[in-house]
């Protein structure tokens, strides 16, 4: 079967906005699109500034989408990122950016397969695993 297809990450945060502008800070990028629930007829007014969808590109063009959570994420909703790189110092720079105030889960060193490879837990919960092969 050959398909043309691309995968998105969609992340489900409790503050959408604040997440995009650290991924943006941190990878360099740009949000594209933020619709919030003020559009949507009928939404309460406390509701009204929530992310119902924001488009995020980072490092490139890799496409991130956005939402504010409307209840706490559970079970299966867990992910980790993986974002390769061809530059040493970018990916060391991603690196330090994403761990402020994150956790350190391994360090980014040279492994014995030949990369560069690092993990941190950002944040808001999210674990990115960062490459330079």
């Amino acid at each position: 079967m050959n398909m043309a297809a691309k995968l998105v990450p969609y992340l489900m945060s409790e503050d959408a906005r604040t997440q995009a502008e650290f991924y943006k800070n941190a990878l360099g990028g740009q949000i594209h699109f933020v619709k919030t629930l003020g559009e949507v007829p009928g939404t309460p007014e406390e509701a009204k500034e929530k992310v119902m969808h924001m488009v995020l590109t980072v490092a490139g063009e890799n496409t991130v989408f956005l939402s504010d959570a409307f209840q706490p994420a559970e079970g299966s909703r867990k992910i980790s990122l993986s974002l390769t790189f061809d530059d040493e110092a970018e990916a060391r720079t991603a690196y330090t950016k994403l761990g402020e105030e994150g956790t350190i889960q391994f360090p980014f060193e040279q492994q014995p397969w030949g990369a560069y490879y690092g993990e941190v837990v950002d944040r808001f919960g999210v674990t990115w695993q960062i490459v330079k092969q």
